[in-house]
């Protein structure tokens, strides 16, 4: 299933193989999950790379390179991002509080 833009449905659970990168968290406010917020995943020069939005439950999910990365949050609410070392293989859990 995917959602207007063409990305995957965000959420649920994965089986992730040794070899993929995976940058996936939840985007809060105050605590509280935020669907529907827009997170954009920017490489380390601050370059556009993909955008998904959030399920109900405020889930994310890109499947990335190695390397360094910023996701960041876009909603009515706020903004919020977070930077994230993904230098191997596995899930690397990321949390963005918008405010």
């Amino acid at each position: 299933m995917t959602n207007g833009c063409g990305a995957p449905a965000q959420g649920g659970s994965i089986d992730v193989s040794t070899t993929e990168t995976v940058l996936e968290g939840k985007v809060l406010s105050e605590g509280t999950p935020v669907g529907g917020a827009f997170v954009r995943l920017l490489d380390s020069t601050g370059e556009f790379t993909a955008e998904v939005v959030t399920s109900p439950e405020g889930d994310f999910r890109f499947f990335a390179a190695p390397g360094s990365w910023t996701v960041r949050a876009l909603h009515r609410s706020g903004n919020g991002q977070a930077d994230v070392s993904a230098f191997g293989p596995g899930v690397h859990a990321v949390e963005i509080a918008v405010a």
